[in-house]
């Protein structure tokens, strides 16, 4: 079946077209009065086909439905019809998305903003079972006692057990009182923690868990110094200190081993820096080193990628490559060696991470290895990752393969036992196992501090390194059973209880998203069945009126509203037909189902036509087509007037730009506000006729009967507004005072227009803006520049120009202004002389300096302006000898500029060549005022902020001299740039926003930023000058708004992440508070009190 055509369903009928055009029956309704059943019909639209398969929705047709809802495979960005995924996503959070993906997989933590620090260091400590088994065993009632303690229990119950993906950390964070927008270092948190941790477990009378923290991670180490006399040590060497973790460095060093070494080796003390031996009884050389005595269960090595830059008073990270071994021999690096190689076997555990350039931003993350799987995780926050047997994934290259160890580590051999949290070692593939027998060395640029866990012994004999009571904390049976870190009993009721509520959280977000979708779908099928029935089939079949605001509101929303039919109902209470493009036609069945669930009104039927409306329609239709058509009428006179044409009627004066305009309106079917004031712009004040000669007074003949009808529609706009349409028969005088007005103006003008003519008559080359050529021994005069290009303007202004131009003021008054007040001498500088084979002019300007006269010029301007002669500022050329600068005396010399000028006649004043030409002034120049002035000027240019100028990345040792000459010329803000010059800029070309105290090294590190060009490889030049020295401002460099600076790329030193600049040359550095003003300090500050 073919797709019905609804080409021309939207357009509207022409006249004359069908049965009867609706504009031939308004008009039989007009003149009879009468209206028929088929007039309704046509009137209304009711015989207007259903159509089906349109894209919109057709106005012109009551009985078109389409476009309310989209095609089948369409939707809508909002509403009923928009995408089931974003209204499911209307529904807020799924909290199903949050569910723990598997049993297996670890618990991430929440970043509250910059606490990616704290979160790496507590997984590190849950992933530790023993610690987290002592944790678990503190007695309830302590845990009362110490807050921070209780919410360290509770968020290790939370990831033991909790069935959510990742859990919110903000208890813990609000309790210690850190603020979660400073990121801090996590090595200083871990110290602070495990020593607030002790302080608060040393209360504990369980003796697993009131010395967990000193039994996993203390060691100790004694300060050796040894006498290289008598070889004796100190007596301190004996004293032992406790650590919990070892600060090795890492600048220089390559691996684990090597930093070992650096920590572990001899310091001598020589010269200024000997030992004073009680033995010896004096000050001598010795040695000074560190001895490891014991080692904790768990060693933590803190790398040292942090220094101190003295001259910024900055820190700065080291991003060098460090390797460190899977498995570590501690053995031989304690001061008592006699232990056997498999006593201090250490394994790689954990790794923390600090990814990031800077020192004080940058982001913390954990890779941790399960003690019973050996599998090992990614922590990143609330995303925790499978790594596998690699901690930095499979086909990492961060490690370095040696030949397969002798035999791996089993899970027999682990101390540490797994959870219900973690997979069994049979699920590894035999491949799997393989591959982390021979991993042994791996390497990271961002490594931050490495756990390493001691392995255990088999033997039944006492280890006199093992982890005292902590070794004997959990039992084989427990081993076996997998239950030593199962949760105490109120903390299993607590998780239980968050556990189910998380439960009926996403249990009663799939009944409401169930719910959503199962009414979407009745809304959807509800809206297509009453659409598909709402057509009438039948022209006798009773039918209902609906406006299609509701009906389009009703099929796209997916709340309920009332129907309302109030904005299409009439003054009657009926329907008018002037509404049919807001309404639709619909059937009984439809609105039988959309009343009786709806409810709303008034119920509009197929009686209730308005039959009144339709009349007053009628009435008004046919009165606007009579105005049309006399208006077309009145057009063609109207143009015909405007021609020329001659009439035999009576004549009317109307305005003649109006009568254009009239004219070139389109039609309206009223009277409009524009067809008010025929004759408003040819009536004068005095109510009579303005003549022509006055501005927008031109006129012309209308006949009568055109004039009736624009005083007719001037009249029904505006009835209250006589004279804004004055009748001015064709036999009207004008008005008498207005002509005398303006003959007194046109005299005026008359005499301004020959005032004007003989002073450029008198002034002929210097109207015209030539210059003249000077002569030695000749008197000249000095006037502004600026004065003589508005004086230039004024007398060439003519035609309707020539009262309106502005008259430059007084030119005593102006030569009054260049006398300094003070030592009566001049405050403007002549504009330069050109001087070329004899022949010497000035340099011409419209607004700088003064401009050389000749006296015959000025003589003129003395009659034309009354100035007294004596005022002028005279001026006169002499010569000096070419080898000196200045003329002695006390009149002041303007240098001279020698340029490609010649002699107009070709002619050459030998005389000229001997010497240099100088000009001389009367009264002198003021270089004293005129320096204070200028040197204010500048400074006031040089105060800028916020302005732009422009830096070009030249590619190549030399910049093209397009740059060269924009760069080196002066700023000028109305000075347009050559294209040559705009082209050449626009490419490697920015505007930077810059102010005048902005310094050249602010500078270069924009230019970093957008070039990508490190600051020790520019070369910065304004002009040919290279801009030197970075503390140096802008205006201490003379640049200036709008100035043009070209950089070049020496490429001599390497690129490098600006990020480390910026955090070295930090301009508001602040004194790191780190953790002052926490609970992790509250004991240190109370001791130090």
């Amino acid at each position: 079946m073919s797709r019905p055509s609804t080409r021309s369903k939207n357009k509207r009928p022409k006249p004359g077209e069908g049965d009867g055009s609706a504009s031939e029956i308004l008009r039989k309704i007009y003149s009879t009065g009468e209206i028929s059943l088929d007039d309704i019909y046509q009137l209304y639209l009711i015989r207007k086909p259903f159509c089906q398969g349109c894209r919109i929705n057709s106005k012109e047709n009551p009985n078109c439905f389409c476009g309310f809802i989209p095609p089948s495979n369409g939707a809508r960005k909002s509403g009923l019809w928009q995408k089931m995924s974003d209204i499911i996503q209307a529904l807020g959070p799924d909290p199903c998305k949050d569910l723990r993906s598997s049993t297996d997989t670890p618990i991430g933590l929440t970043n509250l903003g910059a606490t990616c620090y704290a979160n790496s260091i507590l997984q590190c400590l849950y992933m530790n079972s023993l610690f987290r088994q002592g944790i678990f065993s503190v007695e309830p009632d302590l845990l009362k006692q110490h807050a921070v303690l209780d919410q360290l229990v509770r968020l290790f119950a939370q990831l033991h057990s909790s069935r959510m993906a990742y859990i919110d950390s903000a208890p813990f964070i609000k309790t210690l009182e850190l603020d979660n927008g400073v990121q801090q270092d996590s090595h200083e948190f871990l110290t602070l923690l495990l020593s607030l941790l002790e302080r608060s477990l040393s209360h504990s009378k369980i003796p697993n868990a009131g010395t967990v923290v000193q039994d996993l991670f203390r060691g100790r180490v004694s300060h050796v110094t040894r006498c290289s006399v008598c070889g004796k040590d100190s007596e301190a060497s004996s004293k032992m200190e406790d650590f919990y973790e070892l600060e090795l460095n890492i600048k220089g060093l390559d691996n684990l081993d090597e930093s070992l070494e650096d920590y572990l080796s001899e310091e001598k003390l020589q010269g200024e820096n000997q030992y004073f031996c009680e033995s010896c009884g004096g000050r001598v050389d010795a040695t000074r080193c560190i001895k490891l005595r014991t080692l904790p269960a768990v060693l933590n090595f803190q790398l040292k990628r942090c220094v101190f830059l003295p001259k910024t008073t900055t820190k700065k990270k080291i991003t060098s490559v460090f390797r460190f071994p899977s498995q570590l021999n501690m053995a031989q690096r304690l001061c008592d060696n006699s232990h056997c190689q498999s006593e201090l076997m250490y394994d790689l555990s954990a790794i923390l991470i600090h990814r990031g350039t800077a020192v004080n931003s940058g982001h913390y993350v954990a890779h941790i290895k399960d003690e019973y799987t050996g599998l090992w995780w990614e922590f990143d926050d609330e995303h925790v990752s499978k790594l596998g047997l690699h901690p930095f994934g499979e086909g990492s290259s961060s490690s370095a393969k040696s030949a397969p160890s002798a035999k791996p580590a089993s899970s027999e051999a682990m101390s540490y036992t797994g959870d219900a949290n973690h997979i069994n070692t049979a699920e590894l593939s035999p491949s799997d196992l393989k591959n982390a027998c021979n991993e042994e060395m791996f390497s990271s640029a961002d490594a931050y501090m490495l756990m390493y866990y001691r392995r255990p012994i088999k033997e039944n004999g006492a280890n006199p390194h093992s982890m005292s009571g902590a070794a004997n904390m959990e039992t084989d049976e427990e081993r076996v059973s997998g239950c030593s870190n199962s949760l105490p009993l109120h903390l299993s009721k607590e998780i239980e209880e968050l556990n189910t509520s998380y439960d009926n959280a996403c249990q009663e977000y799939l009944v409401k998203r169930e719910k959503e979708i199962k009414a979407i779908k009745e809304r959807r099928e509800e809206v297509k069945f009453v659409l598909s029935v709402a057509p009438v089939s039948s022209l006798d079949e009773k039918f209902f009126w609906i406006t299609t605001d509701w009906i389009r509101q009703w099929a796209d929303s997916i709340t309920h509203v009332p129907i309302d039919n109030k904005p299409i109902q009439c003054l009657h209470g009926k329907v008018p037909v002037s509404k049919i493009g807001s309404m639709k036609r619909v059937s009984d069945k439809a609105w039988s189902m959309l009343h009786h669930k709806y409810c709303g009104g008034p119920e509009l039927t197929s009686e209730d036509c308005c039959i009144d409306c339709l009349k007053d329609m009628a009435n008004s239709t046919v009165c606007s087509e009579n105005y049309r058509d006399r208006r077309m009428s009145m057009k063609e006179l109207a143009e015909a007037a405007i021609t020329g044409k001659c009439f035999d009627d009576n004549m009317y004066f109307v305005s003649r730009p109006w009568l254009l305009q009239w004219v070139r309106r389109k039609s309206a079917d009223t009277p409009i506000d524009a067809d008010t004031g025929p004759t408003a712009s040819i009536r004068c004040p005095h109510g009579l006729l303005l003549p022509e000669q006055a501005v927008g007074a031109k006129h012309l003949l209308v006949p009568e009967s055109l004039w009736l009808f624009l005083f007719e529609s001037a009249n029904a706009v505006k009835p209250d507004d006589p004279l804004g349409c004055s009748t001015f028969p064709s036999d009207s005088e004008t008005c008498a005072v207005c002509n005398m007005e303006l003959t007194e103006v046109a005299c005026m003008e008359d005499s301004l227009r020959a005032a004007k003519l003989k002073q450029r008559q008198n002034h002929e080359r210097l109207s015209q803006g030539k210059s003249i050529a000077l002569s030695p021994g000749c008197k000249y005069y000095l006037l502004p520049s600026s004065w003589l290009n508005k004086w230039r303007n004024y007398i060439m202004a003519s035609g309707k120009n020539v009262s309106s131009s502005v008259k430059p003021e007084s030119l005593e008054k102006v030569i009054d202004s260049l006398i300094c007040a003070k030592h009566s001498r001049l405050l403007e500088r002549p504009l330069d002389l050109n001087c070329k084979r004899g022949l010497i002019t000035q340099r011409s300007s419209v607004a700088d300096g003064l401009t050389i006269i000749a006296e015959s010029d000025w003589k003129s301007f003395c009659e034309e302006w009354n100035v007294p002669k004596e005022k002028g500022i005279s001026a006169e050329i002499d010569f000096i000898c070419s080898n000196t600068n200045k003329l002695v005396g006390t009149c002041e010399v303007t240098p001279i500029l020698e340029e490609n000028l010649g002699y107009p006649n070709g002619e050459v004043k030998e005389d000229l060549l001997d010497g240099q030409p100088i000009l001389k002034t009367s009264p002198e120049i003021c270089e004293d005022c005129i320096g204070e002035r200028e040197s204010c000027e500048l400074m006031q240019k040089l105060n800028y902020c916020d302005e732009d100028i422009r830096v070009v990345l030249v590619r190549g040792k030399e910049a093209p001299r397009s740059i060269l000459e924009a760069s080196g010329s002066i700023s000028e803000p109305d000075r347009r740039t050559s294209k040559r010059s705009r082209k050449s800029l626009a490419t490697n070309s920015i505007n930077l926003k810059v102010s005048g105290s902005t310094s050249i090294y602010q500078l270069k590190m924009m230019i970093w930023e957008f070039f990508g060009v490190v600051k020790e490889n520019q070369k910065l030049h304004k002009g040919s000058t290279e801009i030197e020295g970075e503390s140096a401002t802008l205006a201490d460099m003379n640049i200036f708004p709008g100035d043009v600076l070209w950089v070049a790329d020496t490429e001599i030193y390497e690129n490098r992440d600006i990020a480390d600049e910026l955090s070295d040359h930090k301009e508001d550095w602040q004194t790191e508070e780190g953790f002052r003003g926490t609970l992790l300090t509250s004991g240190i500050m109370s001791q130090e009190r």
